[in-house]
């Protein structure tokens, strides 16, 4: 390959990564991009876990074999398979070289060290791949994992040049992940609330307008829990707010714990001493019965005076729910009738029949035109 074609090689690979929207997507485009870039038939991105001791493969490009997924759940391998990734590597950098890239082939050594590695020449010939090319992935000064690109046998076999050229395709690999990596640090610190970890309101909005949707659409069940956590100022005055963030920490432990009662459920704090979970799926008899433990575990803190519940399901009586606006006044109305009765189990919207005080409390008019309570404030209507 000319250096031009190289050159634009290279470019396409860091336009591919930069253009990922996710770390799979970013993984996807490495593989992709060096596969194409150095002529391969099959390409593989793998990670370094060290605290387990293996080499996990993310992604599976090109021609797969049989037993290969793009993204494999669980293919793994020790990393004492392969130790030119914990030997080779490390003596290397410890001599002061570069993780430089080296070819196998079905046949045994090849261009480039460390030379013939069983499990790989192993691989190449039940999987009818003729030779590959290995490139370390160094990210922050440390191993993060490797390139793999094979050829078919019958193919050229890769050359010392090759092996050049994968050594820097690497670093461009490299780069990217650093890259998506922060990018998805800034995501997750604008979707966390950082004193208890759990998801934040924004996270909430997000997941509740999309569930809503799902909902007009398909019929699915979305309910909603909204929680006050009760005694907080009170903590926070006598005791010092050091306290209080600690009664906060504590009970956001509690709500994930419940909240892991119903599946694939949303734990969030949506500000100060108020939280919710976000249910989408499973029926509102799972989700009342996970907001009845929070109230009971919520009231055996040492710390606060418990907590008021209310819940609001697409699947009880409550009318249409066309909104991410109108399921919120409705749990929220819910909470508020729990805190005004100091009642110790959540209240439910919908379930005191016809006339539910709770559905007419979130519906009347002067509700609505105040902005409801003040979690509302400033909330677009969908």
């Amino acid at each position: 390959m000319g250096e031009d074609r190289r050159l634009t090689a290279v470019v396409a690979l860091a336009q591919g990564m930069a253009a990922a929207h996710s770390s799979r997507d970013a993984w996807r485009a490495a593989a992709l991009g060096g596969c194409r870039a150095l002529g391969g038939s099959f390409a593989a991105l793998s990670v370094w876990e060290r605290e387990l001791g293996r080499l996990r493969v993310l992604v599976n490009v090109g021609e797969r074999a049989p037993d290969e997924e793009e993204f494999p759940e669980d293919e793994s391998y020790p990393v004492h398979q392969f130790a030119e990734i914990t030997e080779f590597l490390h003596e290397r950098w410890a001599g002061g070289g570069e993780p430089d890239a080296w070819v196998e082939t079905a046949e045994g050594p090849a261009a480039g060290r460390p030379g013939y590695v069983h499990q790989r020449v192993a691989a190449l010939r039940r999987r009818g791949r003729g030779c590959c090319v290995v490139a370390p992935i160094v990210l922050h000064g440390r191993a993060w994992g490797e390139l793999y690109v094979a050829r078919q046998v019958g193919e050229a076999v890769f050359a010392r040049s090759d092996a050049d050229f994968a050594t820097v395709l690497a670093s461009v690999v490299a780069a990217g992940i650093a890259q998506t990596e922060r990018l998805e640090e800034v995501r997750r610190l604008a979707f966390t609330d950082a004193l208890t970890g759990l998801a934040n309101r924004r996270a909430v909005d997000a997941r509740l307008d999309e569930a809503v949707e799902r909902h007009r659409r398909d019929g699915v069940v979305v309910s909603l829990v909204v929680c006050d956590l009760n005694g907080l100022k009170r903590v926070n005055d006598t005791r010092g707010h050091a306290v209080g963030d600690r009664l906060l920490e504590r009970f956001g432990s509690v709500l994930s714990l419940c909240g892991a009662m119903v599946p694939g459920a949303l734990a969030a704090r949506l500000g100060g001493d108020e939280f919710c979970l976000l249910a989408v799926g499973p029926p509102a008899d799972a989700v009342v019965k996970a907001a009845g433990e929070l109230c009971r575990r919520a009231g055996e803190l040492e710390l606060g005076d418990g907590v008021a519940c209310g819940v609001a399901s697409t699947e009880d009586p409550i009318g249409p729910v066309r909104s991410a606006r109108r399921l919120f006044r409705l749990a929220d109305a819910a909470q508020y009738r729990a805190k005004a009765e100091r009642s110790q189990r959540p209240v439910v919207a919908g379930r005191e029949g016809p006339d539910d005080p709770v559905v007419r409390l979130a519906d009347e008019p002067s509700r609505q035109e105040n902005g409801e309570r003040r979690r509302f404030r400033g909330r677009r209507s969908p």
